[in-house]
């Protein structure tokens, strides 16, 4: 079977599934919402940046990102479904690459149009405090934003298929992001910079030290999520179904 007619089935799949459109809709109105209250907050701290505090609702979002990776997997464990897409589809490999990229490319679209809405909307708040953001700052903080919504998506999804399990997936990331990065960050060093979560949001900041500059972190970022596909492609190819 050619590659489009399997990524149109799999996305009538997404389309028809209210479970998937609500991760999306819950990405766009998480952090748009929490930007905007990072915007009202106290500006004058001796770290104040800008540009992360407009895009700060990233940090939240990304939780129903990571969701919606997941469910676009493990949907197809429900019931066994995997056995019935893979026998109308016996190139598993194709499959899975159709899959991909209907968790990849709405996940980008949402994520640019989410990270743009937010900067406007923090900035209003912001007032004068945002001044200094250039317009290339500004454009790679929204650009980068949209790829890391969809490059944290692709990671969740290579963990549900080699999990086969999207529970364990969001029992995994979930508190790997929201305790085990966010507090080990802050005693462990400049290795935490290397962190999946951590390297693919320096693009967010308009100043950054260490090692990485916001490209070479979304790359960071890109090797983790493709890491975690190959171990879930290699799991669907050599022992799913």
């Amino acid at each position: 079977m050619q590659f489009t007619p399997v990524l149109r089935a799999e996305a009538l799949k997404v389309r028809t599934l209210r479970s998937l459109s609500g991760t999306l809709l819950a990405v766009f109105a998480v952090t748009t919402a929490f930007s905007v209250l990072a915007g009202a907050s106290d500006t004058s701290e001796p770290d104040f940046d800008p540009l992360f505090t407009a895009l700060s609702g990233v940090w939240p979002g990304q939780i129903a990102a990571i969701a919606f990776g997941a469910l676009v997997v493990s949907s197809e464990y429900h019931g066994n479904g995997i056995r019935l897409s893979l026998a109308a589809v016996p190139q598993r490999g194709r499959w899975f690459a159709a899959k991909l990229t209907v968790v990849a490319l709405p996940t980008l679209v949402v994520g640019l149009v989410t990270a743009l809405t937010a900067l406007v909307a923090a900035r209003a708040v912001l007032g004068p405090a945002a001044d200094g953001l250039t317009t290339g700052e500004q454009v790679r903080g929204v650009v980068g934003c949209g790829i890391y919504f969809a490059l944290i998506a692709l990671f969740a999804a290579g963990l549900t298929a080699l999990f086969r399990s999207g529970v364990a997936t969001l029992s995994t990331l979930i508190p790997f992001i929201l305790i085990i990065s966010f507090v080990v960050g802050d005693t462990a060093g400049g290795a935490t910079a290397y962190l999946p979560d951590k390297a693919g949001q320096i693009a967010l900041y308009q100043t950054y030290d260490g090692t990485l500059e916001p490209w070479t972190g979304l790359a960071v970022t890109a090797l983790w999520a493709a890491a975690a596909l190959l171990a879930g492609a290699w799991r669907l190819i050599r022992r799913d179904a």
